[in-house]
């Protein structure tokens, strides 16, 4: 397995559990937060943890989703360097006049 199928792998986890953080999370504070009632942002292990949590989460997710793409680009470009395609090695063939002889003159005006 190369190293950018792995990056690949990693991408698409952290991908879709950064959908499943962002979907759990409501801008006009409901969601996951609201569920567990109380509107109080003193609580201890209730609701501004849980939110705080949700926020942290996806900033260091999204963070991590940016590197991966980063790293995975550069292995790309890594990979790409020193080989040549086959196809032109191979099988040279030179190209010559594609018109056909049978059909009339273009006139240019």
């Amino acid at each position: 397995m190369s190293t950018f199928s792995i990056f690949l792998i990693l991408i698409v986890i952290v991908a879709f559990l950064l959908i499943v953080v962002i979907m759990v999370q409501n801008p006009k504070g409901g969601g996951l937060s609201s569920s567990f009632g109380g509107g109080g942002s003193q609580q201890v292990g209730g609701v501004k943890q849980t939110s705080d949590f949700l926020d942290k989460s996806t900033w260091a997710l999204a963070t991590l989703l940016l590197i991966l793409i980063l790293l995975s680009n550069v292995t790309i470009i890594n990979n790409r360097t020193g080989q040549d395609s086959k196809l032109l090695d191979e099988n040279q063939v030179p190209v010559e006049n594609t018109q056909p002889n049978d059909l009339p003159p273009v006139d240019q005006e």
